[in-house]
């Protein structure tokens, strides 16, 4: 298993003020050697002030705050630049608001071990999504299909945010090239580490809707993930993916 002190968990937020404070707190009781990076988008309900106050007792506690609202897939290049600065052996991805569950961590860092690519799959082996409308549902595992047939990408979920990268893989992308900003972010990144070789595997998690807060799906992030599903397996056809 790869030690915790070289894991570094990425979170970005807005407006998490009803979570941020129990998922720092549920992460320091899991795992005391992990570290964490928050990547604040300038939220206005004050998120990036209860990390400041937590930071006071939790010395590998990082922020990085934003000034607006700038998209996920931007806070999260903003987090591997400032990660792949730093002595880390891989970084995990996930929510804020406890839809990815925090004791999923060290399944990850077991898989670690021996790939450089860990999606956590809410559709391997059977749909794990608690209490969301059937609507959301279907959107989300049909974009996960849509996505596999138009770029032959192998993965059962492609779309979702609990994954881990290792810090060898991420050198090699060039992430001034990263062109998603929402939710295609997702499957842009997993198909560009599978497309250079990287070993990359599946492990099963369940899916949480939040209880706190806002989801931040709108249709302008569906229509990207749509329109860049193409993009990329046009740019793998013409040899500029990379």
């Amino acid at each position: 298993m790869i030690p915790f002190e070289r894991l570094i968990v990425i979170i970005p937020t807005y407006n998490e003020k009803d979570n941020i404070y129990k998922m720092l707190e549920t992460l320091q009781a899991l795992y005391p050697q992990l570290h964490v990076l928050i990547i604040d988008d300038g939220s206005p309900d004050g998120t990036a002030k209860i990390v400041k106050d937590f930071q006071a007792s939790k010395s590998n506690l990082f922020l990085i705050e934003r000034t607006g609202k700038l998209g996920l897939g931007t806070a999260y290049l903003t987090g591997f630049r400032w990660v792949l600065e730093r002595n880390y052996s891989a970084v995990i991805t996930m929510d804020c608001d406890f839809s990815h569950e925090p004791a999923a961590i060290s399944q990850f860092a077991h898989a670690l071990e021996s790939a450089d690519l860990i999606i956590g799959s809410r559709y391997i082996g059977g749909i794990r999504i608690m209490n969301w409308p059937m609507q959301r549902l279907l959107l989300s595992y049909f974009a996960s299909i849509y996505a596999k047939v138009i770029t032959g990408i192998p993965f059962t979920d492609s779309t979702g945010g609990f994954n881990s990268y290792s810090t060898k893989a991420l050198r090699k992308l060039n992430l001034d090239k990263v062109f998603s900003i929402g939710y295609a972010f997702q499957i842009e990144l997993k198909y560009k580490i599978w497309s250079l070789g990287f070993k990359s595997v599946e492990i099963p998690i369940t899916f949480f809707e939040r209880n706190e807060g806002k989801s931040k799906m709108s249709r302008k992030i569906v229509v990207e993930a749509v329109v860049n599903v193409f993009r990329l397996r046009l740019k793998k056809l013409l040899g500029t993916l990379q």
